[in-house]
């Protein structure tokens, strides 16, 4: 299992998109600190790559990555080698490759820039949401074996919690406006992984004009201790869930 994931992240780390999303994610978060007055303001401008681009990314990569991986991913299947063993070593290595580029690209200049709490926490999210996004990859590419549709279930996936997500939460407050909805938006919030991102770095910044109203909610229900725990076990779980059912799927699927 081991060596299956040393070949997986070897292979992934020499690849030129990570290569250069690395990079692009290293030039972004420099100029971000180097160009603004003060770190608040770099954060800031972190976050939204934090929240859009590396979702993005990272879901886009690992389901092209496992279309193309069919032949290897066959081959081990020959091998005496557990189902389970297969997929989770996929899953370790595509998601230590990513958490690995984000790291070098964003993470080292924000622990550099801003070696505090905000730094920390964001370091710390935005490896969570490449891993979860990495999760969610894994359950689009298994939904089906065409790989035109899989990459289209990876692109809807990720158009829904980055845009339409908060969209939807919002006509839920205009149409129930009349109604004691606000502990049912704290529930609704937990649906998206990016939205407790986003409330989770905001908290510790504590810009909450910038939380948008479901965080500005989350943040009065909760408190910011007990906000930031439960938003970070839904981060836990939103990793975790997808992937066990990709491999529930995995197990017992035809290839």
């Amino acid at each position: 299992m081991n060596r299956i994931i040393k070949i997986i992240f070897l292979d992934i780390l020499k690849n030129k998109i990570v290569l250069v999303y690395t990079l692009i994610l290293a030039l972004l978060s420099w100029s971000s600190f180097g160009l603004e007055d003060n770190s608040a303001k770099g954060l800031l401008t972190i976050l939204n790559v934090i929240l859009f681009t590396v979702p993005l990314v990272s879901i886009l990569f690992a389901t092209i990555y496992l279309y193309n991986s069919s032949e290897f991913i066959e081959l081990l299947l020959s091998q005496p080698v557990k189902r389970k063993k297969i997929w989770l070593s996929l899953f370790l290595g595509l998601s230590l490759s990513m958490v690995a580029a984000f790291f070098i690209g964003a993470g080292i200049p924000l622990l550099v820039n801003a070696p505090d709490s905000v730094g920390i926490m964001m370091v710390i999210v935005g490896c969570l949401i490449s891993i979860i996004f990495v999760a969610l990859a894994f359950l689009s590419s298994i939904l089906t074996r065409d790989k035109a549709k899989g990459i289209g279930i990876a692109i809807m996936t990720w158009l829904y919690f980055a845009l339409l997500f908060d969209g939807l939460v919002l006509f839920l407050l205009f149409q129930f406006s009349e109604y004691p909805i606000e502990k049912a938006m704290v529930a609704v919030t937990a649906f998206s992984p990016i939205d407790l991102a986003r409330i989770q770095i905001l908290l510790q910044l504590d810009v909450s004009a910038m939380m948008g109203y479901t965080g500005a909610i989350f943040k009065d229900f909760f408190g910011t201790a007990i906000g930031l725990m439960v938003s970070f076990m839904f981060l836990c779980l939103w990793a975790i869930i997808p992937f066990y059912i990709s491999l529930k799927k995995f197990k017992n699927k035809d290839l």
